[in-house]
């Protein structure tokens, strides 16, 4: 239906060059992935800290309460890691790069 009212358009789907493909790979495998692997360890990290926090202090209502927050926050922060692996699977299969790029830290 797109080609009826945008004719340039529907022909301007073209093949990405190679090049491009492996300058998005590259970014993909050295820069973001190594990122977000961090990002989702330090997340995991203020987790962990959260459970030790609500363990170790049954008495003091305040530190409970700070343990239970950064319980919650350590594991939005983990969701959204995992989510931006699933987009970046997302946009690089969309591109018709190698999905090799995917290869996880």
């Amino acid at each position: 239906m797109n080609s009826i009212f945008f004719p340039a358009a529907a022909e301007a789907a073209a093949v990405i060059p190679p090049s491009v493909l492996t300058f998005v790979g590259k970014i993909s495998t050295e820069i973001l992935n190594p990122i977000i692997a961090m990002m989702f360890a330090f997340a995991m990290a203020y987790f962990v800290y959260g459970v030790v926090s609500y363990i170790w202090n049954p008495d003091n209502e305040e530190a409970r309460e700070k343990g239970r927050s950064s319980m919650f926050w350590g594991v939005i922060g983990m969701f959204i890691m995992v989510s931006v692996f699933g987009i970046m699977k997302f946009l690089i299969s969309s591109i018709g790069a190698d999905m090799n790029l995917m290869n996880y830290v």
